[in-house]
This record gives C-alpha cells, sequence and structure tokens, in this order.
C-alpha cells in the first residue's frame, strides 16, 4: 500500500481462510484469530487490524462432529454463518440437528461460540423437517414453544431458520408450521408465511440512500468483523438499493459504501475504490475489475477485501466461479498467496470459530 507498507511484512501464516474441497481453486485455508491492537483511524488501517495476528486452532475436544453451517446472533445483534462441529445423532438428520442449534440453551448450547447467541425462544422443540426434492421445499414443524419469542426478535428468527435451512443442498424455500399447522404469519407482529421463504427474503436488512421499501431491490453483500476472542469473519447484509441498476455491480458498489454507522462491521475497500466492470463469461465465471491507487503494482492484496467480493458475488449470483481484476494487473494476489486472478469458488464452510 501507498502512505506506509506495514501491510508488506505481515506473515501470510497468521491470515484469515477456511479450508475447502471444492473444483476450482480453493479459496480459504485455515482460521486464524488476530492480536488486536488499539484500533487505528483510517480505513487503511482498519484493513491492517484485520490482517494481523496470530494463529489460532479449533477446540478439538469440542467442534468433533461434521460441519453444519448455521445462523446465529452476534454481540451486535446481526447474524452470520458460523460453522459448527456438531457431533452426529441417531434418529436426528442434519437439517434437525442445524435448527436445534438455534435454540437458546438448547442440546447443542456448548457448541456456539462465545459472543454468539441462537434466536429461537428456550424450550423450542423441532417436531420435523421435510424436504420435497421436486420443490426444492423443506417444511419445518415447530412445537407451541417457538411462539414464546420476543417481538422484536421475529424478523431474525424468521432469517436465521430460512438462511440455515437454504444452506443445504436441494433446498430453496421454507415453509414454517407449529404443532402440524401450516403459520400464514408470524403471530406477534405477523411477518407473513403464506407463501415458502428463500433467500430473497434477505437477511440483516437495511436500506440503502435513495432506496425505499416499497421500491428497492434486495442485494446482500459480505463485511467481516471480528468476534470477542479477536477472530475475523464474514456476516452477510442485505441491502435495499434502487431499481434498475445491474445486480452484481451495485452489489460491489455497497462494499464500496462501507457498513452503516455503529452495526461493529469492518470497511473492506476504501472510498476511492471503483468498480471497472462485472462480467459473467459463457461458462458462468464471473471476473470483478476494480481500481484503487491504494496498491501499488505486485503489491499483495488483503485477504477481507478479495474474500468479501467472491463471497458477495456468489451469493447474487447463484454461486459461480468468480474472478477478480485490480488495477489491470495480469495477478491479483492475497496475503494467503492465493491467485484471484483465477476463478476461484465459494467454501462450503466460513467462519469456522473457536470455543
Amino acid at each position: 500500500m501507498k502512505k506506509g507498507s506495514k501491510i508488506r511484512g505481515i506473515s501470510a501464516a497468521g491470515l484469515l481462510a477456511v479450508p475447502v474441497l471444492l473444483s476450482g481453486c480453493s479459496l480459504f485455508g485455515s482460521q486464524s484469530s488476530m492480536d488486536i491492537d488499539k484500533p487505528p483511524a483510517g480505513v487503511e488501517q482498519q484493513m491492517l487490524n484485520m490482517t494481523d495476528g496470530g494463529s489460532a486452532t479449533t477446540n478439538k475436544t469440542e467442534q468433533t462432529g461434521p460441519k453444519t453451517t448455521v445462523y446465529l446472533a452476534n454481540e451486535k445483534g446481526l447474524l452470520a454463518p458460523v460453522s459448527l462441529g456438531i457431533p452426529e445423532a441417531k434418529d436426528t438428520d442434519n437439517m434437525k440437528q442445524a435448527l436445534q442449534a438455534l435454540v437458546t440453551g438448547g442440546t447443542y448450547a456448548k457448541y456456539v461460540p462465545k459472543g454468539f447467541s441462537g434466536v429461537l425462544p428456550k424450550g423450542t422443540e423441532i417436531n420435523s423437517v421435510t424436504v420435497d426434492k421436486e420443490q426444492k421445499l423443506a417444511v419445518v414443524d415447530f412445537n407451541s414453544a417457538m411462539n414464546k419469542y420476543n417481538a422484536p426478535d421475529e424478523r431474525k428468527i424468521v432469517e436465521a431458520v430460512t438462511w440455515t435451512l437454504t444452506g443445504f443442498s436441494g433446498v430453496q424455500k421454507v415453509q414454517f408450521m407449529v404443532d402440524g399447522q401450516a403459520l400464514t404469519e408470524m403471530p406477534l407482529k405477523g411477518t407473513p408465511l403464506n407463501q415458502p421463504l428463500s433467500r430473497s427474503f434477505g437477511i440483516n436488512l437495511q436500506k440503502a440512500d435513495g432506496a425505499s421499501l416499497t421500491n428497492s431491490t434486495p442485494v446482500t453483500v459480505y463485511f467481516s468483523t471480528l468476534s470477542e476472542d479477536g477472530v475475523s469473519y464474514y456476516v452477510p447484509v442485505t441491502r435495499l438499493i434502487q431499481p434498475g441498476q445491474d445486480k452484481l455491480k451495485a452489489a460491489v458498489s455497497e462494499l464500496i459504501h462501507g457498513p452503516q454507522q455503529n452495526d461493529g462491521l469492518e470497511q473492506v475497500m476504501t472510498d476511492g475504490t471503483t468498480v471497472n466492470s462485472v462480467k459473467t463469461a459463457k461458462d458462468g465465471t464471473v471476473t470483478v475489475s476494480l481500481k484503487d491507487d491504494m496498491f501499488e503494482k505486485d503489491e499483495k492484496i488483503p485477504n477481507e477485501l478479495l474474500q468479501s467480493v467472491v463471497l458477495t458475488i456468489a451469493e447474487n449470483a447463484g454461486n459461480p466461479k468468480v474472478k477478480i481484476d485490480m488495477n489491470d494487473e495480469t495477478k491479483v494476489i492475497g496475503f494467503d498467496n492465493q491467485d484471484y486472478s483465477k476463478p476461484v469458488s465459494r467454501p462450503e464452510y466460513i467462519n469456522e470459530i473457536p470455543l
């Protein structure tokens, strides 16, 4: 980076990454924790703060089972995907286990990392989860304790359940039931449930400047933040933007715009970043071309910037492979030594946070 080159001396061994076994290039390596200094003022310093630090390992005595991604509330109340190692249970399928992990003080509460919490009320039980493979629809039946939530948490509950279940292969929509009766709306604030919900319902909903609730288009972007123990992780935010824009280019523009104040999220790009183009090739690969004078020729790029772009494009474009161009360089190398100018895939699991 210009304005000082501290970023060049940071070892790649201490950077955030999640193991992935997918087609194409692998994207993330192993999760890292950070040694946090007093937060500096500028955006560049924020980015340095997010990438500095030593390594940490998952608590192997607790996270012993197959990985399951669930959506938990962080200390700011935002929902984030967290990959848990929940031991397999006899007579309980993975979807039912995943929802049980959302129950406050429930069966799997000890597998929830510090600073996170489930959003379903204490005592909630999952009677069943059935999948209509043809309709790609998951139907979840709760017991009546699910209705005993606090009204302000209503939308958060719907989002967490919907996004957790649609993270499973073959599920695109979710229907809610309580004790065998289909819900047409949530009981306290009346969130409509008369039609199955998909991820288009959004998560951590926000309104962008100039957009209205009645005339807008949703895009979901991923910002980074730190856990209580200094582990970097990603949080999806659905922004309602003015309609009529190219969806992928608009999503990257929202990354540049940055998070809202006081939500605890970090800006992953500078205000000086511009989007030259976002193009989709015949094979579906999406190439994002960026320009930012902060970065000099052959300089490595912070992982948070690159990974946020990959996650954002994947979420809004049906999970394609993603390439990134920066300042027309032939290679774009992250601090993880990954070449992002070649197609990379979104990882199967993100946010593996130690207990």
